[in-house]
């Protein structure tokens, strides 16, 4: 019963956001700004997969528009999460499943898109149901192994990582490599959610690994060293979860049961991974039991 409700709640949601916007999916594409190598390609995959969807100077044909919105999706490009949900949400060249359409934008939204938004206001998705296409092979992302030297980075911050990451059995060039990405060696960095200092900490991590003070240098990079620590030992050494845990939380990765599909996560473990040079970390099996993810 809680099934066909749900679908007949998400069916009426879509047509109603179509209306409320005056337009299908097809007309509702996020901006893209051309600079962006992976944002230029994921919107022209996109840009194809609607012509087939919608017969645009091509033969239409919706299991192409499914695979051309899968790649995409995988790629984390938020609109063809959303693009991908509407095919799903209507059966469009895939059987129609209202769970799968739902997840799908509850993730674009959780990018920022906002029709996604908008229909997860009619119909959250309550599991964790995504298409094979955005969950096979997900949890390995290798970069090339371009491992950076200390000498590149700024001795002061080098000296004090040289300090600090050997009390928490952390290898120095993956917390140089965090730094780098996090905040490029800016003590005073702080994100538009209020991370801050070197390793970019949260108000909550910083009050869960007990920092008193971010933008301390050392204090930071104690704190940022201990939640590394917890990570590697949460995900058994795995390097790509472990920054994808970094940037986009411990429980985003177990819900995707890999590195979630969000551009900004993926382009950060991709980052974290090529200045590190390696996929695995020593851990410490004491610090806490394994994520599930990583049972096996």
């Amino acid at each position: 019963m809680a099934s066909s409700v749900h679908l007949n709640i998400l069916s009426g949601a879509v047509l109603s956001l179509a209306l409320f916007v005056g337009a299908t999916a097809a007309e509702v594409a996020m901006p893209v700004p051309g600079n962006d190598k992976v944002l230029d390609e994921s919107a022209a995959l996109t840009a194809l997969a609607r012509k087939y969807e919608n017969a645009e100077g091509v033969p239409r044909d919706y299991g192409r528009a499914v695979e051309l919105y899968c790649v995409a999706a995988k790629k984390g490009y938020a609109d063809a999460q959303y693009s991908l949900g509407w095919m799903y949400a209507n059966g469009r060249g895939v059987p129609r499943n209202n769970e799968i359409a739902a997840q799908l934008f509850q993730t674009a939204a959780e990018q920022g898109h906002p029709q996604a938004k908008a229909l997860t206001q009619f119909v959250p998705s309550e599991t964790l149901t995504l298409p094979t296409c955005l969950v096979e092979e997900v949890i390995v992302i290798e970069g090339p192994p371009a491992n950076i030297p200390e000498s590149s980075y700024p001795k002061a911050i080098a000296k004090l990582v040289d300090k600090v990451a050997p009390h928490y059995r952390i290898d120095p060039k993956l917390v140089l490599a965090i730094i780098s990405v996090e905040s490029g060696f800016n003590i005073k960095a702080v994100s538009p959610k209020n991370a801050q200092g070197l390793m970019q900490l949260t108000p909550e991590t910083a009050q869960r690994f007990r920092v008193k003070d971010s933008f301390d240098a050392e204090d930071n990079i104690k704190g940022g060293a201990a939640y590394l620590q917890w990570l590697l030992a949460y995900f058994k050494g795995n390097v790509p979860l472990v920054a994808a845990a970094y940037n986009a939380g411990e429980r985003a990765v177990e819900k995707y049961h890999g590195v979630p599909p969000y551009l900004e996560t993926i382009e950060y473990v991709k980052k974290v991974s090529a200045r590190y040079g390696k996929t695995r970390h020593a851990f410490q099996r004491s610090i806490t039991e394994p994520s599930s993810v990583v049972m096996h």
